[in-house]
């Protein structure tokens, strides 16, 4: 019996033992760490995925990098962008900058900085849209519009708006001198400078003979010329207009006498016709004429207090003698173009002060050391007013008393620069 027992307890032991031998034959268990070799696991640093595509993750940045590289590339910054948006909006209250004469609207012909920063400003609150389309995925449920003209470009109206006006002064410029009005009023000073010449030549020769050289130069004939300007230059600086000066030339039997500083009355004549040029066509054309000696009689007695003394046995004081300045040649006025810009006349003032009183060596923001020497050379011979100018303003200052006539000879000339 113990036989029988012994026999089935072998027979089950072989059969439990089976299953282990089975797969000991060239596998491994089902928890052997092992088994995950012949996988296609997602491990931890999820290089591979388990959908079996290969290196999908890198895949997805490439396409990002391009995408964003494409981006930066052909779409704008915020800064061309805004710059677009603010010319739109100038653009729409001005009219767009051409040199084609017409074309521009002649709301801004003359509109002041501040008035296209205001509208700008007004210009780009309403506009709500995106700046920036290629970044509006994110933001497009967001609050507070952060990628909008109205809230990205307000600080860069200041800059497009004088980047603005520069295009449209040079645009005016340009085509102010293709325009006629700039052609008649450049032949008309052709004309001028012409009669000029004539009048300095034949000033102290008789009216007809004036006049006849002067229609010949610049009469009704000639390009430009016209019998008004004969008659301005024929009558420049004439004593005839001074009671006076008619009652000198009748005692003195001298009736086609030019009166003082008649050289002078020219000049401005002609600065006139300069200027009516420089408004038409935009230019800067400027008559650097030479200052003329006025000291011919002042430190004897008139005809007139001649007669008079003789009338009345007192005799006239004589005038304190003039000094005649040595450098006859001498121009008036001195231009000078500074380092920096001046922003008021009171700076000016005290550039061209501190230039007069201070050596030539001292260190100086506006002006060199060659500038201020050749001031002060031309203040010692006779130089009466400085013209100083920066990138865009210039100031007279004068430095010494100016007769009326050199006065209205520097307001003439320099009819756009800023004075007291």
């Amino acid at each position: 019996m113990k036989t029988v027992f012994a026999a089935f307890g072998f027979i089950g032991a072989i059969i439990m033992a089976s299953p282990a031998f089975a797969v000991s034959a060239g596998t491994v268990a089902t928890d052997s760490v092992s088994r995950g070799v012949s996988a296609n696991y997602v491990g931890a640093n999820n290089t591979t995925s388990s959908t079996g595509r290969g290196y999908q993750s890198l895949a997805n940045a490439y396409q990002t990098n391009q995408r964003n590289t494409y981006y930066m590339i052909t779409q704008p910054d915020v800064d061309s962008a805004c710059r677009e948006r603010i010319y739109n909006c100038l653009a729409e209250y001005c009219g767009d900058v051409t040199v084609v004469p017409g074309q521009r609207s002649g709301r801004c012909q003359y509109a002041t900085e501040s008035e296209l920063y205001n509208y700008a400003l007004l210009c780009l609150q309403r506009d709500t849209s995106a700046l920036l389309p290629q970044y509006n995925v994110n933001t497009r449920t967001g609050t507070g519009g952060m990628n909008t003209a109205a809230r990205l470009c307000p600080p860069y109206v200041q800059q497009e708006v004088m980047s603005y006006l520069a295009m449209a002064n040079m645009a005016d410029d340009l085509s102010k001198s293709h325009s006629d009005l700039c052609l008649q009023r450049r032949q008309e000073m052709e004309a001028a400078m012409a009669c000029h010449a004539v009048a300095l030549a034949y000033g102290n020769e008789t009216t007809s003979m004036l006049t006849t050289q002067l229609t010949d130069a610049c009469g009704a004939g000639v390009p430009g010329g016209s019998a008004e300007m004969v008659t301005r230059f024929a009558n420049a600086g004439n004593v005839g207009a001074n009671v006076w000066g008619w009652a000198e030339k009748i005692l003195n039997l001298e009736m086609n006498e030019k009166g003082e500083d008649w050289q002078m009355a020219v000049d401005s004549v002609l600065a006139s016709y300069a200027n009516r040029m420089n408004l038409a066509c935009g230019d800067d054309l400027q008559l650097n004429t030479a200052s003329y000696s006025t000291a011919n009689s002042s430190s004897s007695p008139t005809t007139l207090q001649t007669v008079a003394a003789l009338a009345t046995g007192v005799a006239f004081p004589s005038a304190a003698p003039q000094v005649q300045n040595p450098y006859e040649n001498q121009s008036l006025y001195m231009e000078l173009t500074t380092m920096s810009d001046i922003y008021d006349f009171n700076t000016a003032q005290q550039i061209i002060n501190a230039a007069m009183s201070s050596p030539v060596t001292t260190q100086n923001d506006f002006l060199t050391t060659a500038q201020l020497s050749n001031m002060q050379t031309a203040y010692t011979r006779g130089t009466k007013v400085f013209i100083l100018r920066d990138s865009a303003r210039c100031y007279i200052i004068p430095v010494q008393s100016l007769t009326t006539t050199e006065s209205n000879l520097i307001a003439q000339t320099f009819a756009s620069c800023i004075s007291r």
